[in-house]
């Protein structure tokens, strides 16, 4: 029996379970608002060719527009200027795109501090009980934030001084782009980065960092409480969009059990 067949057979006897962790996409889904004078991405929405009327008897279909950044979506190196002459997203290796992952979860730092921010020590205290981070893997930091994906105002969590989230220390986004193993990092918030984070230094670091290291970020994922520690294995499924920085995603986790 092959590789293959055992995992088919897993399958379909559930003993590993594909758990979807991609935020429905709808024209309510949450998206990113920049202040001025940036601009901004549009957000998703259909518009309709035929349902089974006179411009189309037997079939429906519909055109669809958005941002490449939006929902639970894929960020390639070429988006942020630092990585701008690395991959875009119809370039990314197949093999990182299913991949081993693991999950930090602060979901209950996060709820007693909306600002909350990962820090090396974090990593290292998680590495103590678990283990090394993957080579070659994925890290998703669970944060709660997908329970206010239904929510536009909720979600981005915004006042007066900007955006409150949950995000990545610019020390921690360094030692992830620069000495940890992974490829990629995954996020259940808007953008890979804290909703404080233009007034870093740098400005975005997870953004700078890792895609300016040829590394890759998700964003708006859900179900992460949903997934174990360590040994689950990411697939990921971005659009081959050539010149793309990015792309909407459907993302999916195997995990054993």
């Amino acid at each position: 029996m092959t590789v293959l067949d055992n995992l088919l057979d897993e399958l379909l006897a559930s003993r590993v379970t594909i758990v979807d962790l991609t935020a429905p996409l709808s024209d309510r889904t949450p998206i990113i608002q920049l202040p001025p004078p940036f601009a901004n991405t549009q957000g998703f929405s259909l518009q309709e060719i035929s349902r089974y009327d006179e411009r189309g008897p037997a079939w429906y279909w519909n055109n669809i527009s958005a941002g490449e950044h939006v929902g639970t979506h894929f960020d390639a190196p070429v988006h942020w200027v630092t990585g701008q002459d690395g991959l875009d997203v119809s370039q990314i290796p197949t093999q990182h795109l299913i991949a081993p992952v693991v999950v930090v979860d602060k979901s209950a730092e996060c709820v007693q501090d909306p600002n909350f921010l990962l820090q090396i020590a974090d990593l290292e205290a998680w590495q103590q009980k678990h283990g090394p981070l993957p080579d070659g893997g994925w890290l998703l930091y669970r944060t709660g934030w997908d329970s206010h994906a239904d929510d536009q105002a909720a979600f981005l969590n915004a006042d007066e001084t900007g955006p409150h989230t949950p995000g990545v220390s610019v020390e921690c986004a360094r030692w992830l782009a620069e000495q940890a193993p992974i490829i990629g990092m995954g996020v259940e918030t808007v953008g890979t980065d804290a909703g404080t984070a233009h007034s870093f230094d740098p400005p975005f670091p997870c953004h700078a960092f890792l895609l300016g290291a040829g590394k890759y970020g998700l964003t708006q994922l859900a179900n992460l409480a949903k997934l174990p520690p360590t040994g689950a294995i990411l697939v990921v499924a971005p659009l081959p969009i050539v010149g793309g920085s990015g792309s909407p995603a459907r993302v999916l986790a195997l995990v054993a059990g």
